[in-house]
């Protein structure tokens, strides 16, 4: 195989004319730029210089290479201009997990920041189930992922992923219009134990803390609707099928027939973290939407 150096020094001769003016250009020594063409030679099995008067000419096997050369440095500097553009994010793409419930709230604003601090990078948001995120950054299907996760996992092991806490989101309690309790601004949980349910999260770390926190209030919710959307949950609650909890960034709009209600003792919260591998934290671009969300969830 041809070394690359040796046919860029190869060049250098060349276009000087001359081993000596070459040697000069490079900062080597005559005898180094010479010892260099004699290697090249031998890989390439053909001369590739020939002495005219005091100076060298290529054969036409030299000027072969010499062109090459002058390609593969062209491209060479191309490489590195892309490669300085990427790493001051100036481009590049970013793929982005996320939820439905963060989109408009969390996501959003910080995509359009993104956009204006680094227009120059693609940005590849795709909506995934709330399980899934974390292992589509593991996988190396996605560089970010929003994601649900216990308080306390920024400690997350075993693997290169790390996670940036962004927010608390509470849950809230849904009553249909005429409920006992609609009085009240302030509902304890342990109230609600003997109501019928609708759910609104499916089994997973959505749906952990509203089963840790009715444990830790005394009892276990008797859900007898299930709705993984949370507008159907409210059109269930606001038909009286029961009552329900809603996190407050999954709020949207508030059906008519519903009450919202803030609930203690305790009051379930789910925890938002950025997932981000580790490899991009000193990335400008990666970095920059990791701030962004932090500043839109506050």
């Amino acid at each position: 195989m041809l070394d690359v150096r040796r046919m860029q020094v190869l060049r250098a001769v060349v276009t000087s004319g001359s081993v000596t003016a070459a040697a000069a250009h490079l900062g080597y020594t005559p005898s180094a730029v010479s010892q260099q063409v004699a290697a090249l030679e031998k890989e390439a099995g053909i001369a590739l210089l020939e002495r005219v008067g005091r100076g060298v000419q290529p054969t036409a096997a030299g000027r072969l290479l010499t062109r090459h050369a002058a390609v593969i440095s062209q491209h060479v500097a191309e490489a590195e201009t892309a490669l300085a553009d990427l790493r001051m994010g100036r481009t590049g793409r970013l793929r982005i997990g996320y939820f439905a419930s963060v989109g408009p709230n969390l996501l959003a604003p910080a995509v359009a920041r993104l956009r204006r601090e680094h227009p120059g990078v693609l940005i590849d948001p795709k909506l995934t189930d709330p399980d899934d995120p974390l292992s589509e950054v593991e996988q190396g299907n996605a560089d970010l992922a929003i994601v649900v996760r216990r308080p306390g996992d920024e400690s997350h092991q075993g693997i290169r992923v790390r996670l940036v806490h962004l927010l608390g989101d509470p849950y809230q309690a849904l009553l249909p219009t005429g409920h006992p309790l609609a009085a009240q601004e302030v509902i304890d949980l342990a109230d609600l134990a003997g109501e019928p349910w609708v759910g609104s999260e499916p089994p997973g770390p959505c749906l952990e803390p509203i089963i840790d926190a009715c444990a830790a209030a005394g009892f276990s919710p008797d859900f007898v609707a299930k709705s993984e959307d949370y507008a159907t949950a409210q059109a269930f609650v606001a038909a009286g099928l029961g009552v329900g909890l809603i996190p407050r960034l999954g709020l949207g709009t508030q059906h008519p027939g519903v009450l919202i209600r803030q609930v203690r003792r305790p009051e379930p919260i789910r925890t938002i973290y950025a997932a981000v591998r580790e490899t991009l934290l000193g990335q400008p671009a990666p970095r920059a939407l990791i701030d962004a969300l932090i500043d839109a969830a506050s």
